[in-house]
């Protein structure tokens, strides 16, 4: 399994019963905490393992850090941040490569095993799954409000918390259950991510807007102006393939739209199993919330109503 689902990570099958799953990712500093840096940035790169339903087996550092003009102190903070959630993870830090750079970025090459026959992607919705979310939204927001100096520290602490979740628990939930597609929001928020697994399952999409769990401040926050740049290309990257309610609050859908940092996981599932993952994730102590349904089969298009 390669690009051509716009999946989360390559699958790579070693044997009849196994496979490997193998995905990258890093990224500059977006909260003043060097060790949180770490640990959102660790989270972040095992998020796409387990969007696949997978099991994270090994990680390699990737560093790029100014030697001459940051104290080394900073850089052994991000490390052990990041190590601290491989552990936590289960996995092992074999190794990594660094390089002197101007600007600081951090990440994690990930190496994880699956079941080729458990392999969860995004283009396997059905008409009449619910759609599931992990994780609240908006932590884009927060964390340019973090760079303004605008936002509470109480709030800036429960987005670090957020991002720092491992959606470990969610994918074991979902794996015991049994799902259709499932992908982890990231980059180009939940209408982008909502639209790849829409048009790569060849269907609809509805979101139920009141519904879409929002983190505390952000609408305060959107409302001043803190909304990242990538949020606003999400929107244009979706516009022509998204129905939006008129009575549909307007910040909401630029909530939606938000380019996450390590959020959730974004789950179809069969609507008879719906409350049985439910359930699950409950036990497990998961959030999540239910937002919405696909609707029928097309080319791939969101509908947001109220």
């Amino acid at each position: 399994m390669g690009r051509e689902t716009s999946d989360d990570a390559g699958i790579i099958r070693v044997r009849e019963d196994l496979a490997l799953i193998q995905t990258v990712d890093f990224f500059t500093p977006i909260v003043n905490d060097p060790r949180d840096f770490g640990r959102i940035a660790a989270v972040n790169a095992l998020s796409d393992v387990y969007a696949m339903g997978g099991r994270p087996l090994t990680a390699m550092n990737l560093v790029c850090f100014p030697e001459k003009q940051i104290p080394m102190e900073v850089l052994k903070e991000i490390l052990l941040g990041g190590l601290e959630i491989v552990h936590e993870a289960g996995a092992l830090l074999v190794g990594g490569h660094s390089v002197d750079d101007p600007e600081i970025k951090y990440g994690l090459s990930i190496t994880g095993i699956i079941d080729p026959q458990k392999v969860v992607t995004n283009a396997g919705a059905q008409v009449g799954d619910r759609l599931i979310l992990t994780k609240p939204l908006g932590t884009g927001i927060l964390t340019t409000a973090i760079k303004g100096h605008m936002l509470p520290h109480e709030a800036e602490q429960e987005a670090i918390q957020w991002m720092a979740t491992l959606n470990r628990d969610a994918a074991e939930a979902m794996q015991a259950i049994g799902v259709h597609a499932c992908t982890d929001i990231t980059g180009f928020g939940l209408l982008g991510h909502a639209l790849k697994m829409a048009v790569s399952s060849g269907v609809d999409i509805q979101f139920w807007s009141s519904r879409v769990p929002i983190l505390p401040s952000v609408l305060e926050m959107a409302n001043m102006g803190m909304i990242p740049a990538g949020s606003f290309a999400n929107r244009r990257y979706c516009q022509h393939s998204i129905t939006i309610e008129k009575d549909v609050d307007a910040l909401l859908v630029d909530c939606m739209a938000d380019a996450q940092t390590s959020g959730g996981l974004l789950i179809a599932v069969p609507e008879e199993r719906s409350v049985a993952l439910h359930n699950e994730l409950e036990q497990r102590g998961v959030f999540h919330s239910e937002i919405g349904q696909v609707t029928n089969t097309s080319q791939g298009h969101i509908y947001i109503s109220v």
